[in-house]
């Protein structure tokens, strides 16, 4: 069962033309194009299925700066400071609040990778600090352990996927922007070797800038322009509960399990650091680009192998432009949770918060993210084709730093000075041209 999305305003007719064609209506797709048309910018947004539709509503919830790679640090800071006053821009309800995120640490060791992090990030200023055993009862208080220690972030919080995207693109519509669902792009047009527009299911639309934010499926579009886009696929599970007395209301994670309190009272519950690898033909393509990451999160995954990979097989890779195309085929990826994943998890939460156990599940539903070798996105124009611009690859971070990776994209797009350093996100990293 997938989260019911907030509705959106779209567009009834297909544009003639835009300044700047954005496929994708995630978070990123949405905040580019709502950063674009406050500029004035003439933006068509496609989305070949719902708005949100896929991992954008399916997420844990989690905007923090916290923990994440020192090359996302920058953006998390400035997508907070947009998280702050979207629900304002928005004009809309997108269930963001502070409320603190907090990683529980089982062991020394993993209190000391957190203190090295910590090191790290100092020059960026940011409010995680270490925390000991009796401030940790102070703030996440019913656990039946005695935490040794954790990292917390007071000014880290939470927003509601089902509400914030949908708020985001209405707020784009408001500016001027088209909102056009299930209208999928099936490739790109050039002319006397320039990008010239897109073709869609319905009609081409002439544009000189586009900008591709498809998450899970930004690497099959790639590949039918002939651009190597090095990305994979992973299934995360979540759940949602009606409401729990006596737990806590801050965000927390531990090693095995996570949690966040709901705007609607309920909470969303994941087991932490377990994600199926569904193997795959890329799976056997990308070995080598994905084996450093692959010795690294070894424990964090879950490698299956089922039918999605003579599924996968059967997907064409290349496609002519007059022609129906995978993802007209598949509006939405909706994938079944892993449903032993997620009772790991729930005994796990329950083991340390024993309120849990009053909990009634309301739902179960699973997500796709679109992870790259580094886990850092690529934020990024593609030197071999000028015009075109990718968005894509956030590793299961997107909705966090969607905001601040719609603005950067904007600023790139427009050749603005960026929110924040765009080298770390740059598509050539890969050394793919």
């Amino acid at each position: 069962m997938a989260p019911r999305v907030d509705p959106v305003h779209t567009t009834a007719e297909l544009p003639a033309g835009a300044d700047v064609v954005v496929i994708g209506g995630g978070i990123v797709g949405a905040s580019t194009a709502l950063f674009l048309a406050e500029r004035g910018v003439s933006v068509a947004l496609c989305e070949k299925g719902r708005i949100a539709g896929e991992q954008s509503s399916r997420n844990w919830g989690w905007c923090r700066k916290m923990g994440r790679d020192l090359a996302e640090v920058p953006l998390a800071v400035e997508s907070m400071r947009l998280w702050e006053g979207m629900k304002a821009r928005a004009q809309a309800e997108t269930g963001f609040r502070q409320t603190g995120v907090i990683y529980l640490c089982e062991t020394a060791e993993e209190a000391a990778k957190h203190e090295a992090w910590l090191g790290q990030a100092k020059a960026y200023q940011i409010d995680s600090r270490l925390i000991g055993p009796d401030e940790i009862d102070r703030l996440l208080p019913g656990s039946s352990r005695r935490w040794p220690a954790a990292l917390y972030t007071p000014s880290d919080g939470c927003a509601e996927p089902e509400k914030a995207t949908s708020a985001i693109a209405n707020a784009a519509f408001r500016n001027g922007a088209a909102i056009l669902e299930t209208c999928a792009v099936r490739g790109l047009e050039t002319t006397a070797g320039r990008l010239s527009g897109v073709v869609t299911e319905r009609g081409p639309i002439r544009c000189s800038k586009v900008v591709l934010a498809g998450g899970a499926w930004s690497r099959l579009f790639c590949g039918n322009l002939g651009v190597e886009l090095p990305q994979l696929k992973l299934l995360a599970s979540v759940m949602r509960t009606g409401p729990v007395e006596g737990a806590p209301d801050r965000a927390a994670g531990a090693d095995n399990f996570a949690f966040r309190k709901r705007l609607d009272g309920g909470y969303t519950i994941a087991r932490r650091n377990a994600n199926v690898a569904e193997l795959a033909p890329d799976s056997f393509r990308l070995f080598f680009d994905f084996l450093p990451a692959l010795v690294a999160q070894w424990h964090e995954l879950r490698l299956r192998v089922g039918r999605s990979f003579l599924e996968e097989w059967r997907i064409p890779r290349r496609w002519a432009l007059d022609a129906e195309t995978p993802f007209e085929r598949v509006r939405t990826l909706d994938p079944a949770p892993s449903l032993s994943i997620l009772d790991e998890g729930e005994r796990n939460l329950v083991r340390s918060f024993p309120a849990f156990g009053r909990m009634q599940v309301a739902e179960r539903w699973a997500g796709v993210i679109d992870a790259t070798p580094d886990g850092v996105p690529v934020i990024s124009e593609v030197p071999s084709l000028p015009g075109f611009y990718i968005a894509s690859g956030f590793s299961g971070h997107g909705f966090g730093i969607g905001p601040g990776a719609g603005h950067l994209m904007a600023d790139l797009v427009m050749g603005s000075t960026p929110i924040a350093d765009p080298s770390p996100y740059r598509y050539q990293r890969f050394g793919k041209g």
